[in-house]
Parts: structure tokens; sequence; C-alpha cells
């Protein structure tokens, strides 16, 4: 695959709602603009069944949409598909590209964020190679990941005093429990069918993002 050419400068990972679409999203760029409006920081594509040329399109057309935005752009799994579509950066699990590699591929000008679960070990380590951000999670049970490892807010709490990197929760967190997680030291709130599941997007972004204090343009 070819670079795109309009790919923005990488910026730091900014608060607030970090929302991560599925393979079952419907009319995906709507719904994806319609989450910017809600005031998301972050929008994650993530789906790791539909063709190459179905993803690198929808890619692609989320690139556009949060291009000027200041809305950070981040691709799950697929470093040559960030690259490709013009991402701000990749979100690495356990089982995928190893960072070291990832950070080869990309170099330093991509945000390059890796899921923590429920280790603390796992973050230092991350943060020690040269992590952006880190993801910690399941806190709450999650209709997308029900066998997830179970994190705990002592976790988060824990985390927030010994990294220096932004992090995220992940894993069934609604604008009612997520609260305790802001206040335990999240700089991020993640959410999958919290936002992409509902049937108005942008009003359910906006729930997200008072949980931050910030007021949804």
């Amino acid at each position: 695959m070819a670079e795109a050419s309009h790919r923005a400068s990488a910026p730091g990972l900014p608060r607030g709602l970090y929302a991560i679409t599925s393979a079952g999203t419907a009319r995906l760029a709507p719904a994806v603009a319609a989450a910017i409006r809600g005031g998301a920081a972050v929008i994650q594509y993530r789906d790791k069944g539909s063709s190459r040329a179905r993803r690198l399109r929808e890619a692609i057309e989320i690139a556009k949409l949060c291009r000027g935005t200041g809305v950070v752009f981040i691709v799950n799994d697929d470093v040559e598909l960030a690259r490709a579509a013009g991402a701000n950066g990749v979100h690495l699990g356990r089982d995928d590209l190893p960072l070291a590699d990832a950070r080869a591929r990309l170099g330093r000008g991509w945000l390059i964020g890796v899921s923590c679960y429920d280790s603390l070990e796992r973050g230092l380590e991350c943060q020690a190679d040269g992590a952006d951000y880190l993801a910690f999670g399941s806190f709450f049970a999650s209709p997308t990941k029900p066998a997830a490892a179970r994190a705990n807010v002592d976790l988060l709490r824990e985390a927030r005093s010994r990294l220096s990197l932004p992090i995220v929760a992940i894993g069934g967190i609604t604008p009612v429990n997520g609260a305790m997680l802001v206040a335990a030291g999240a700089d991020c709130i993640a959410a999958v069918s919290g936002v992409f599941g509902q049937a108005d997007v942008e009003a359910a972004a906006r729930r997200y993002v008072h949980l931050f204090g910030a007021r949804p343009p």
C-alpha cells in the first residue's frame, strides 16, 4: 500500500472520549461524523473481518472526517492500513505486531497505543519501550469482549501514580460508571457500543464528553 499523502502530524493523545467503531457499525461514515460532532477526542477504526479493500476505503473516509478537526484518528492493529489511510497512529494488543516493530515501521511521527489489560507491569514495560499511550481494562462487563480480563479502579489509581503516559480506560464503561474512572486518573474513556451502538450517536458521545467537564461543541 502507498502511504496517504495527507496524514496530519501526530499530536499527543487528547483527553476525552475515545470512540471505537465496530465491524457492525451501520452507515459508518455518518456515525463517525456524529461522534465527532458530539465531541469525541479520538476515533479508532476497528474492523478485523472486512475485505482489505473495504477496510482501506472506510479508514480513508474516517481520516478525511477527522482531518482539520483536532480529532485524533487511530487504526486498530494494522500498521500498514494506518499508513495507507493517513491515520495519526495505531493501537496494538497483546497478539498484534510488537511495539518495537511497529515503531520501526512507523517512526517517531506516529502515535502508538498499547493494550495493557489488567497488568501494570505491562504498562511500565510498554512505557519504557516507547509507547505513546496505554489502555487498561475491561473495567466492567463488556458486550464487545465478554471474556476480557477485568481491571479495577485501584489498578487505575496505581497506574496513574506510576505512569507518565496518557491512560485510556476501556470495557463496559457508561456515562454513569465512567465518572469514577475519570476521578481515578483516566485521561480517556473508550466506548464502542456505548457510542456507536446507540440510536443517536451524537447525543451518546456528548454524554461521555460531560464526564470530563468539557462542554461538547
